[in-house]
């Protein structure tokens, strides 16, 4: 993975959800509370999504090869989306069977004080994991709303971790209100309930995050701001003018292609046209680090030949 903050939060997220998923799997087995069990099943899910990311982050670093000219930049993305299924089937779908089946057929929540206990200990854990990931986002979220972080960032890994953590504290609030009720009411319908809650909760997420990262694997183009920077770059006024036309895709988070139409003075000379591709390139480069692959096609303009207006 290119990005520390990036592993940092996926690792301390890790961590988190292995000793999340044993203490609810323990509360669960005491009480017998589905909602232990839907959370429980839903934190080792996320265990396995960190461990995807992970995975993910490594591969992508393997070197451009004949099979794969661009690299494997976009092994991040595949390993994102396989996040969402996962986060969506193992999560979502199971939560939304284990509270039907609860409540179809209710009973009590026994030795309350388990699921309780568990809840208040793994609230504070995704809490901790939460403020992690949200610390590492500020630093290339800039001035964005977090729904617009989540929706323009072009690595998959935080966007991940920060919907997975937000949605497993609002869960395990979920997950509280179910077993204080249950316990409360003598009746087993709302520990069902709340797990019903959960599940549809995480569909939700899985449901952003696979159309987030279809996108992404899809192809996308540099944000506003990154073209506006290669534009600028691509123009100099002496060796060319202006662009023609241009268009960028991501081949990873941190690697972008640039293919560019440009035009260069009519009077210029095969080495006043290489020169000016060089030079441009290294401008473009200068301006936006992660234009790695650049390509540009010059073409001969005339500015006297413009109509004046």
């Amino acid at each position: 993975m290119s990005t520390t903050g990036g592993s940092r939060a996926v690792v301390a997220a890790l961590g988190a959800n292995l000793a999340i998923a044993v203490a609810k799997f323990v509360a669960f087995a005491f009480s017998g509370s589905s909602s232990m069990l839907a959370e429980g099943v839903h934190s080792l899910a996320d265990s396995g999504n960190q461990v995807l990311l992970l995975v993910g982050g490594r591969r992508a670093r393997r070197a451009a090869d004949s099979e794969h000219p661009f690299g494997y930049g976009r092994e991040r993305y595949v390993s994102g989306f396989l996040v969402s299924i996962v986060l969506f089937t193992l999560g979502g779908v199971f939560a939304l069977y284990e509270g039907y089946e609860k409540v179809r057929h209710p009973h009590p929540v026994d030795d309350w004080y388990w699921p309780v206990g568990v809840l208040a200990f793994a609230m504070i854990a995704e809490g901790l994991s939460f403020r992690t990931a949200v610390g590492e986002a500020r630093h290339t979220k800039g001035r964005q709303s977090w729904a617009g972080y989540v929706r323009t960032a072009k690595a998959p890994e935080l966007p991940v971790v920060l919907l997975e953590d937000l949605g497993a504290l609002i869960g395990l609030v979920l997950a509280l209100f179910g077993v204080v009720l249950a316990v409360l009411t003598h009746d087993g319908v709302w520990d069902g309930a709340g797990t019903l809650a959960i599940g549809a909760l995480l569909v939700a997420i899985a449901v952003v995050l696979a159309t987030e990262t279809k996108s992404l694997l899809l192809g996308e183009s540099a944000g506003p701001e990154a073209l506006e920077r290669i534009r600028a770059a691509l123009v100099d006024g002496d060796s060319v003018y202006r662009v023609i036309h241009m268009r960028t895709l991501h081949l990873g988070p941190e690697e972008l292609l640039v293919a560019a139409k440009i035009a260069v003075p009519a009077d210029a000379t095969g080495a006043g046209i290489a020169a000016a591709v060089n030079e441009a390139e290294a401008r473009v480069r200068a301006a936006e680090p992660t234009a790695r692959v650049i390509y540009l096609e010059p073409d001969l303009y005339d500015p006297a030949r413009e109509p004046q207006e």
